[in-house]
C-alpha cells in the first residue's frame, strides 16, 4: 500500500505539470486537493447509499484536534510554503529541498515518536534519500536563500502531517483524507483567487480533479492505510520513491531523455528498497492491557468474542489482554513498544 501510494503520487506530477503552464500553482494545488475530496466524497457517498458497510471506525469527537492539526500543517501550511519558496528560489535548489520530507518524515518517527530503527533500516532510508536527491540533481549547488529557508519549512510541515496522521490511522482513511482535500483544496483555492489568480476552463478543472482524485486522494487513502501497518518512518521511506515513478512517467509522457541521474537513482533507490523489504524484526515482546477500535480480524491479537455471527474484517470498540509472545513485527497499531 506504501508503495502503491507513492507510485500514484509520483505519476500525478508529470501529469499536473502539463497544467502549470495555463493555471496558477496555488489554484492548481487548490484543485487537485478539492478533486481528492469531492471523489472520495463520492466514494463515501455512494457506499452509505448502497448500505455498505465499511469495515473501519469511525472519526470521533476526540480525533478532531489531530484532523485539524493535519489539515492545517499537510493541507494548507506545507503547500502555501512550498509556493512561497518556489517563487525566491532556483528550481534545482527547490527540487532537491523538497527531498527534506522524506527525511523530516523518518526523522520525527524516530526521534519523537521512538519508532524502532536499525542499521539495514538506516542504510535502507539513506540510498533511498541518495537516489532522491541524484533524481533532482542538476549540476548546481544548493543555495540556501529565503525561498530555501520555506521550502524546507514546507518539508517540516508535511513531516509533521505524516506523522500525526499515523495518530489518526486506526479510523477510516477514505474520512480523513476526503476531510482533508475538502478543507485545505478549499483554502488553497480561495487563497489564489484572493492573489487574483483564474479558474481555468471547465476541461482543465475536470482533468486536475480526476488528476488529485487518484494522486492525492487514493493515494492518502493507501497511505493512511500503510501508516497503521508499518509506522512513520518505514512509510515515509517507501514513499520517497515517488519523484523516481514520476520521473519514469515522466519519460512516457513528455518529451525528457533518459538521464544518468535516473540510472543512478534507480540503482540507490533500488538498494533502498531491497534492504527495507527484506526487513525482519522478530523479538520477544509484551502487550499491555488497551482498548481501541479500527478494522480487523480474529487473529492472534484479537481474541474476543461476540453476540452474533459477524463477518471479517469489521470494527468495533475491543479490548486486548496482557500477552507476551514472539513474532516478525512493524510498529503498527499493536507494536509501538520501547526498545533496549
Amino acid at each position: 500500500m506504501a508503495l502503491a501510494s507513492a507510485v500514484l503520487f509520483g505519476a500525478s506530477a508529470p501529469f499536473a505539470k502539463l497544467l502549470l503552464g495555463s493555471v496558477d500553482p496555488q489554484a492548481l494545488a487548490g484543485l487537485l486537493y478539492l478533486g481528492a475530496g469531492v471523489g472520495l466524497a463520492a466514494v463515501h457517498g455512494s457506499r452509505s447509499a448502497l448500505r455498505i458497510e465499511a469495515p473501519e471506525a469511525p472519526l470521533r469527537r476526540s480525533d478532531a484536534p489531530w484532523l485539524l492539526a493535519v489539515v492545517l500543517f499537510g493541507g494548507v501550511a506545507g503547500p502555501l510554503l512550498l509556493m512561497l519558496g518556489l517563487a525566491r528560489t532556483s528550481a534545482a535548489s527547490g527540487s532537491l529541498l523538497l527531498n527534506l520530507e522524506g527525511l523530516a518524515t523518518m526523522g520525527i518517527a524516530w526521534v519523537v515518536f521512538r519508532e524502532n530503527v536499525d542499521r539495514r533500516l538506516l542504510l535502507g532510508a539513506a540510498a533511498i534519500l541518495a537516489g532522491a536527491v541524484a533524481l533532482s540533481w542538476q549540476g548546481q549547488g544548493v543555495h540556501f536563500d529565503a525561498g530555501g529557508g520555506l521550502i524546507a519549512l514546507a518539508c517540516l510541515a508535511w513531516g509533521v502531517d505524516n506523522n500525526l496522521t499515523r495518530k489518526l490511522s486506526s479510523a477510516d482513511p477514505v474520512v480523513i483524507a476526503l476531510t482533508k482535500g475538502l478543507v485545505a483544496g478549499g483554502a488553497n483555492l480561495a487563497i489564489a483567487l484572493a492573489r487574483g489568480a483564474s479558474l481555468p476552463p471547465p476541461g482543465m478543472i475536470g482533468f486536475a480533479a480526476v488528476v488529485g482524485f487518484l494522486g492525492v486522494g487514493v493515494s492518502l487513502v493507501l497511505f493512511v492505510f500503510a501508516l497503521r501497518h508499518l509506522g512513520s518512518a518505514r512509510t515515509g521511506a517507501y514513499f520517497s520513491l515517488a519523484p523516481f515513478i514520476g520521473a519514469v512517467v515522466a519519460l512516457v509522457l513528455l518529451p525528457e531523455p533518459v538521464t544518468p541521474q535516473l540510472v543512478v537513482a534507480a540503482l540507490l533507490m533500488g538498494v533502498g528498497l531491497w534492504l527495507h523489504l527484506a526487513e525482519r524484526h522478530d523479538h520477544e515482546h509484551s502487550h499491555e492491557a488497551m482498548g481501541h477500535e479500527h478494522g480487523h480480524v480474529h487473529d492472534e491479537h484479537h481474541h474476543h468474542d461476540h453476540d452474533g455471527p459477524v463477518t471479517e474484517p469489521h470494527s468495533h470498540w475491543h479490548r486486548h489482554q496482557p500477552m507476551r509472545h514472539k513474532h516478525v513485527h512493524y510498529p503498527d497499531l499493536h507494536h509501538r513498544h520501547g526498545h533496549g
